[in-house]
């Protein structure tokens, strides 16, 4: 039976996540804390792992297994030996001038706790995957494990019980959207997301696995299952599933442990 087996939530957008038991939908359909805080350079654009390889250097952890009220992290910068906390409010001026110092260029954390900062803004609900398609995944790098093609693709939701590439039943032709439910959670699947550079680098230290975009379109070509909307992917390129949720689900909470069930 699929169940929910993981939530991930990335409270700055492209630094470290953290796991939790459970987590609250937004009124937007995003789950709270999730790319709630965002850095930006000057231009106004992110400063995040397709602009900028170095972020992966940095190492973010969170309070308490993420009681995340009070807006407390620990930095890990290269070069120093000691963690630096900073409340991501009352010391935002000394965290944005050590992330400065850190890029080399001026930068700024904002903060949006209504969406957060998602890639897709049309689909803002958090990205599926299954543990078998991670798995699987992980299977055609040498050398690259289960954890850390976790952490290279950084999707929300994670369930288990399934066959690899399960997820790609959630989504349709365009404009055809698959009712699937969580728990008590009501969900859309939109799309298959669309990679980006990120996943070709290793999460830890930024460096590029070999081909590693040549060998990926390679094998998802491959194994595609036949019953896949081909039609979604104008090139494969593409892993986990982008959804919505409708008001109803507003305010709904996400629990490790709890049945999946597609709808329509």
């Amino acid at each position: 039976m699929p169940y929910l087996a993981k939530i991930l939530l990335y409270p700055v957008k492209s630094l470290d996540g953290v796991e939790v038991e459970c987590a609250r939908v937004l009124d937007s359909g995003a789950l709270e804390h999730d790319r709630e805080f965002a850095i930006f350079d000057e231009r106004g654009r992110f400063v995040n792992g397709k602009r900028h390889a170095k972020i992966h250097l940095l190492r973010v952890s969170y309070s308490s297994q993420f009681k995340f009220l009070d807006k407390t992290i620990s930095l890990k910068i290269p070069g120093i030996d000691s963690q630096q906390v900073f409340h991501l409010h009352e010391e935002q001026q000394a965290l944005e001038a050590t992330l400065s110092d850190f890029f080399e260029f001026p930068v700024t954390l904002k903060q949006n706790s209504l969406m957060g900062f998602p890639d897709d803004t049309d689909s803002p609900g958090p990205t599926v995957i299954s543990t078998a398609t991670l798995t699987e995944v992980a299977s055609w790098f040498p050398g690259l494990s289960v954890d850390e093609m976790r952490r290279r693709i950084r999707a929300n939701i994670e369930i288990d019980g399934v066959p690899a590439f399960w997820e790609d039943r959630l989504f349709r032709e365009q404009g055809d959207l698959v009712s699937f439910r969580v728990g008590d959670v009501d969900f859309f699947g939109v799309k298959p997301c669309q990679r980006c550079i990120v996943p070709t680098r290793d999460s830890y230290l930024g460096e590029a696995y070999p081909n590693f975009q040549k060998i990926f379109v390679n094998h998802r070509q491959a194994t595609l299952p036949k019953w896949v909307t081909s039609s979604r992917f104008n090139h494969f390129y593409r892993l986990s599933i982008n959804t919505e949720l409708p008001s109803s689900s507003a305010g709904k909470i996400l629990q490790i442990g709890t049945k999946v069930e597609i709808i329509s």
